[in-house]
């Protein structure tokens, strides 16, 4: 008899190990899919400045409103074959919103430069992220409550900033996002590791949203103070 429970405990546990890597390895797969879309708005946005004029409040309204209807979106479509299509709906549309920052970045005699430093940066902060996650045994949820606080405070910093157009409180919003949402990246890929997550799609929404706001933050400190005009 206690063979047999020594014996269900392995196989669960082999069970369980397998459902984690599949949610963890499809989103793997997922997050870097999501980067073609994202690419391509962030092009079209570019070449075409179809964001130029959103400016001030009206961009702002756009970018919130269209952000939250779509992870709303995501979140009822997720258990669907719809979730898919709609989270890349979702990266394709954040692309767009990203153009103004890279099209201001690119007007820099070195702006190429900078942005595939801010990716580089980026990427190097989810590799170190997701090694960490590996290795922590420590349960981070708790963590998770506080950087919700943080992510709260740094929106309501954010809307404030857009009609004050302070470059010094840019540069301090920027630092803080980037500090905040790396903690995110890490609870959330510990999240997964453990088998707290198992929906790969809300898990991919997850480390997107993450990444996105730690590139967009390094460019803006990297157009900020390395920009060159000359």
């Amino acid at each position: 008899m206690t063979d047999q429970i020594r014996s269900y405990g392995r196989f669960g546990t082999a069970v369980d190990t397998q459902a984690r890597n599949k949610v963890l390895r499809n989103t793997y797969w997922l997050l870097a899919l999501s980067m073609l879309p994202t690419v391509l708005g962030a092009w079209i946005g570019v070449a075409t400045g179809i964001t130029a004029s959103l400016t001030g409040g009206l961009g702002l309204i756009v970018f919130l409103g269209g952000a939250f209807g779509f992870m709303f979106a995501i979140e009822k479509t997720k258990n669907s074959a719809a979730g898919v299509p709609v989270l890349l709906a979702f990266t394709f549309f954040m692309g767009l919103m990203l153009s103004r920052l890279l099209a201001m970045v690119l007007g820099f005699k070195n702006g190429s430069d900078l942005i595939m430093t801010a990716f580089g940066g980026t990427a190097g902060v989810f590799f170190i992220m997701a090694n960490l996650s590996t290795v922590i045994k420590r349960d981070l949820e708790g963590l998770g409550k506080w950087l919700f606080m943080g992510a709260i405070v740094l929106m309501i910093g954010g809307v404030i900033n857009v009609f004050v157009g302070s470059p010094v409180g840019m540069a301090v919003l920027s630092v803080m996002a980037i500090g905040i949402f790396s903690a995110f990246l890490l609870v959330d890929l510990k999240r997964i590791v453990d088998g707290g997550e198992t929906n790969y799609i809300s898990a991919t929404l997850g480390l997107y949203l993450s990444l996105f706001n730690i590139f967009q933050s390094l460019l803006a400190l990297l157009g900020l103070f390395g920009g060159d005009r000359e």
